[in-house]
């Protein structure tokens, strides 16, 4: 529950062009779902919040969109902003280390919501629930803050990754498939350096 009013209350007070993970266009994450899953596959995206993800997997035809946040108050963004369209969108209020009941999906897609697990149980809760909820041959696209990149964020300590450590964390279920690094520019154009990493299920 604390973690729940935490994220309602950044929802509530703050637009969603004004927190730091703001991105009008999620590049780096379209080119990663674009390469690892075809329009008619299932995909769930981890901490979308208020993102726009969703937006733009839907513009390209997605149709088997699953939105998973702790905070039901930055779906309230999202579904505003969608307007008729959200009803396309399969909406999971869960907390990822709490086990909730997920449907298989080909691909797990989250950026910046891995990285404030900062207790081992509850990444190994996430890595148990990402091992059951991703078919064989399907893949894990992550992104979270590098060696580098902030120490905290939200008002929250982070855990820093790359990808050894990310892989370290998922081994036991994914293979890696590869990796790279992005400087991303928040809204008041400070930089944040991202350690992605993409996994593929055995």
């Amino acid at each position: 529950m604390e973690r729940t009013s935490h994220w309602n209350q950044v929802y509530e007070t703050k637009q969603p062009d004004a927190v730091s993970w703001y991105q009008p266009s999620p590049e780096r994450s379209m080119i990663y779902i674009r390469k690892f899953a075809d329009t008619t596959q299932r995909i769930i995206d981890i901490g979308a919040g208020a993102a726009f993800l969703v937006d733009a997997l839907l513009a390209e035809g997605y149709e088997q969109l699953v939105a998973l946040d702790v905070s039901s108050k930055g779906f309230d963004h999202a579904k505003a902003r969608l307007g008729l369209r959200s009803c396309l969108v399969k909406w999971v209020v869960a907390d990822v280390t709490l086990n909730p009941d997920l449907p298989s999906v080909d691909l797990w897609h989250d950026r910046a919501a891995l990285h404030f697990l900062t207790d081992a149980p509850d990444q190994a809760a996430y890595a148990d629930l990402a091992a059951r909820t991703v078919r064989s041959g399907g893949h894990l696209v992550l992104g979270a803050f590098a060696p580098d990149g902030p120490e905290r964020c939200s008002g929250l300590p982070v855990q820093r990754h790359n990808a050894a450590s990310l892989g370290k964390l998922f081994e036991r279920a994914f293979e890696p498939v590869e990796q790279s690094l992005e400087v991303h520019h928040t809204p008041t154009d400070v930089e944040q350096r991202f350690s992605w990493a993409v996994f593929r299920r055995h």
